[in-house]
């Protein structure tokens, strides 16, 4: 992992021919303006620094139209070998790469083999520049496995190349500006590209942020290329940027999530499918040990996490597999963040107890209310970005423990939720429609049985979101194209991207901003992101669970998943982080599986329970049902507990993490990872929030509403009496207020103009 800070002239004029390698041509060289990049270079650089402490280095080319810069992360060839910028064995292709490429040592061998590339070094990152030279953008592409970000020039073409990952693992970013900064629509000036791994980078070029108001207003600063900030972009998963020497820039999609036709009958067994899974999982989690430096794990007490352990485990002791740089004799290394039993939240025994039972080490980090508020605005700043629930504050500090330990790498379970269909929401598309690959699984014979549990799990997902202060909203999925009279021809379904644990909150806005929140403008800004072969298949090809995955990978996963609890806390403390279940031919291989597959139906015997009413559900014992399963009714089960007792989500990875996993583990609901939202009043939170939502702050960021801030202020936490209970939708308002504070205030963002 590591940082990358680039500067592009725009309205470059192509070579008039390929200079030799290491050829300086002095009537084109202009050494202030080299240095004068260079030095902006090195400034941004600093911004970013986090990403990688262990060295920097920058590369202008001789015109100085091209600015190059590398913060490295050492953990593949710590030697000076691996070093970036990184240029090819001819000197003509120079980059700048984030991320990590697995199976690198194969394709090392195959370039020199096929193609006789001479390597500098050994670290991963140069294999990429290598494929580039044998196949071009995008095939090369095509061969990186692994997660991602990377800017690459030629400048035997004059071309500059970024690429991001498939699923949007590593940030990748650019904007244009006037040259030095100022006004970018300057038609007289001459303009710059900016490409780098955290828009904070941007500062020292002489960037001037300013609100993107539509975008937060309409929440489509999530989705596709957008960002919180006017001008300023990302480069989407699984897409590359091509900028030609004229100033021509292209956007060139090399990979797309992709699921089977819903009336194609599966052929293969249960046996056969569970054995792949499990044969690509224990293949993906033994490419990321690999590394120079130690490697520990993230373990929570859920199925994902512990299946990495387990299987990790299980490559060490019984096949020999080096765990990064440790000794065989070494105990893996596990950590874990401790929330409190009493907040309802808290993982860390059953954390505690699957460590326990594979013989790992355990280091854990206890979170209190004052440890989420002291850490809260250095974790926005790192994020660049809002959220409403206080887990990304968490994983933050979970970040600093490795570090302090000397770990750099760090295997996660990130990912599988939204590979194997984990979440509660899902399950309602899955019983929208029939699953006609599995024409014998007995629910796909009962209709009527399906469309019942299909308003049992609508109605029990609703009231599950409004105790978590969350909003699920059944809507009308825009799947197909609009008749002449704009109401669409979908389904109702739960597509996903609304749930969002509050992405953008309307009552907060400005009241002049109301009107651009209605609900189907945003709907249909969601609709309107997809290709248009993508809406095509969510029409006719696709079951509605795997449209409603596809819906929530482009958005969700990368924009908030892979950001607020991946790559932007982990490389705030300098830790890469590695998720075995994005490797992306697992994903592939099981984004081609049957939707019956991943949420599984098996009703529970008639009248089989034990004297604590928990359900005999088929799989064994349901002992400590999960409080995500159970509403906020004092305590009872809300009435729908039932109908989910009857399904098992993620049950492919279930089934094949089995022979590595706890029973416990096995038989465990899921749980997703977030942190406590009833918080008492005048506590460390509250004070914190106080100090930053006051009036002032709040109209300094210009589209927010004060009275609506200052009434969730109050309504957010809970007072002494038993009647003063906290408003969890509150707080998370005031946590996406405070975060607009702490962003306007750090990135010196010009107030909004509105009304």
């Amino acid at each position: 992992m590591c940082g990358i800070s680039v500067v592009v002239k725009l309205n470059r004029t192509a070579p008039d021919h390929v200079a030799a390698a290491g050829e300086v041509a002095q009537s084109s060289t202009d050494s202030a303006a080299k240095l004068e990049l260079e030095k902006r270079l090195y400034a941004s650089l600093e911004q970013i620094a986090h990403r990688g402490p262990d060295a920097q280095g920058v590369w202008v080319d001789p015109t100085s139209k091209v600015g190059l810069g590398h913060c490295r992360l050492s953990i593949n060839d710590l030697t000076p070998d691996g070093s970036q910028p990184l240029h090819d064995d001819t000197g003509h292709v120079h980059a700048v790469i984030n991320g990590e490429i697995y199976d690198h040592a194969r394709l090392r061998d195959d370039c020199i083999r096929e193609a006789g590339y001479a390597f500098r070094g050994h670290s991963d990152s140069e294999v990429a520049v290598a494929l580039y030279r044998r196949y071009g953008a995008p095939e090369f592409l095509r061969h990186l496995r692994g997660e991602f970000s990377l800017v690459l020039y030629d400048d035997r073409t004059g071309e500059v190349v970024a690429a991001k990952d498939r699923f949007g693992i590593k940030p990748l970013f650019w904007t244009i500006s006037k040259a030095g900064g100022g006004d970018s629509s300057d038609a007289a000036a001459e303009h710059e590209l900016w490409v780098a791994a955290e828009m904070k980078a941007f500062l020292p070029l002489g960037w001037k942020a300013e609100w993107d108001v539509e975008a937060i207003a309409l929440d489509t600063w999530s989705l596709g290329s957008n960002t919180t900030f006017k001008g300023v972009k990302r480069v989407e998963p699984g897409y590359y940027m091509k900028v030609l020497p004229d100033g021509t820039i292209k956007h060139e999609q090399y990979w797309e999530f992709d699921y089977p036709d819903k009336k194609q009958v599966e052929t293969r067994s249960m046996e056969q499918m569970i054995q792949q899974v499990r044969e690509k999982a224990i293949e993906a989690v033994r490419l990321r040990l690999v590394a120079d430096v130690p490697v520990g794990i993230y373990l929570s007490g859920g199925l994902d996490s512990s299946a990495v352990a387990g299987i990790t485990k299980h490559l060490v002791e019984e096949r020999g597999e080096s765990m990064g740089s440790q000794k065989p004799t070494d105990r893996i290394a596990c950590f874990c963040v401790k929330f409190g039993t009493d907040m309802g939240f808290d993982e860390s025994e059953i954390a505690q107890r699957t460590a326990d039972h594979l013989g790992v080490q355990m280091h854990t980090i206890d979170m209190t209310e004052a440890d989420f508020a002291r850490h809260f605005e250095d974790t926005v700043w790192h994020n660049e970005q809002v959220t409403c629930d206080l887990n990304t504050v968490g994983k933050w500090a979970l970040s600093k423990l490795p570090r302090d330990l000397g770990f750099k790498v760090i295997l996660s379970g990130e990912g599988a939720d939204e590979v194997f269909a984990g979440y509660h929401w899902f399950l309602g598309d899955f019983l929208l429609e029939a699953d006609h690959s599995q024409p014998q699984d007995p629910l796909q014979q009962d209709p009527k049985l399906r469309e019942a549990l299909h308003e049992q799990v609508r109605d029990h997902v609703r009231n599950k979101d409004r105790n978590l202060g969350t909003t699920t909203t059944t809507l009308r999925t825009l799947n197909g194209e609009d008749g002449e009279n704009g109401d669409g021809n979908a389904e109702e379904g739960f597509v996903p991207y609304l749930v969002s644990f509050g992405m953008s909150d309307v009552d907060m806005l400005h009241s002049s901003l109301r009107p651009l929140c209605a609900e189907r403008a945003r709907l249909r800004a969601v609709a309107d992101s997809w290709s248009a072969e993508a809406r095509a298949n969510i029409r006719d090809r696709w079951h509605p669970l795997h449209s409603s995955m596809y819906s929530w990978n482009k958005k969700q996963l990368p924009a908030m998943i892979l950001t607020v609890v991946g790559d932007r806390c982990e490389m705030a403390h300098s830790i890469e982080g590695r998720p075995p279940f994005l490797d992306h031919h697992l994903v592939e291989l099981v984004n081609g599986m049957p939707p019956s597959v991943k949420e599984r139906y098996q009703p529970p015997p008639q009248g089989n329970s034990n004297e604590n009413g928990d359900v005999n559900v088929g799989f064994g014992l349901q002992s400590g049902k999960s409080a995500w399963w159970r509403s906020d009714n004092n305590g009872k089960d809300d009435g729908n507990l039932t109908v989910f007792s009857q399904f098992w989500e993620k049950w492919i990875l279930r089934e094949a993490a089995r022979p590595f996993i706890t029973d416990e583990l096995y038989r465990r609901r899921k749980h997703p990872y977030t942190a406590p939202v009833t918080w008492p009043r005048d506590g460390p939170l509250q004070q914190m929030l106080q100090r930053l939502l006051t009036q002032e702050n709040v109209d300094a960021v210009g589209f927010l509403d004060w009275p609506a801030v200052a009434a969730s202020l109050e309504a957010g936490f809970a007072g002494e009496r038993p009647e003063d209970k906290a408003d969890p939708t509150a707080l998370r308002r005031c946590l996406l207020a405070a975060g607009y504070v702490v962003i306007a205030q750090r990135f010196r963002v010009a107030t909004a103009v509105v009304g």
